[in-house]
């Protein structure tokens, strides 16, 4: 079984339920706080392979899902710049094992790269909770703001 470095952000029922699953298949998980680490462009870099800018990016950041941030309109070098400026907005987890690095938790990617030992079904990438921008009952708390 594999150790993994897994950067998340402390608190986040997401990553917590992500890191269940790699200690269920027996891995060893050192978790990593991604808001305090200090980050270089090239560390983060290593983490992104081959996927489009776009998808370097928490869906779930609250200034991502408010369109005041829109991953599309980033190319990768003001992307790595923000995300060394702004940790929040790097999509989550970020994985380590044997210098392979990797982004995200689709749960087949990871099987086929260190294995997990039943896959849920659920989409362990996506946040639970469900936050509109605009909606009746969070009028009173724009959650762009802040």
């Amino acid at each position: 079984m594999a150790v993994v470095v897994f950067y998340e952000k402390p608190g986040c029922s997401g990553n917590a339920r992500q890191k269940a699953a790699l200690e269920a298949a027996g891995h060893t998980v050192v978790a990593r706080d991604l808001l305090t680490t200090a980050w270089t462009r090239d560390a983060l870099r290593a983490f992104f392979g081959e996927l489009p800018v776009a998808q370097w990016f928490n869906r779930n950041a609250p200034k991502v899902k408010c369109g005041e941030i829109v991953p599309t309109d980033y190319d990768e070098d003001n992307a790595l710049t923000l995300f060394v400026n702004v940790p929040i907005l790097i999509r989550r987890p970020l994985l380590e094992v044997e210098g392979v690095r990797r982004v995200g938790f689709d749960e087949a990617t990871i099987h086929d790269w260190i294995g997990l030992t039943a896959m849920s079904g659920e989409n362990l990438e996506t946040c639970r909770r469900v936050e509109a921008c605009h909606s009746p009952e969070n009028e009173h708390r724009h959650v762009c703001k802040g």
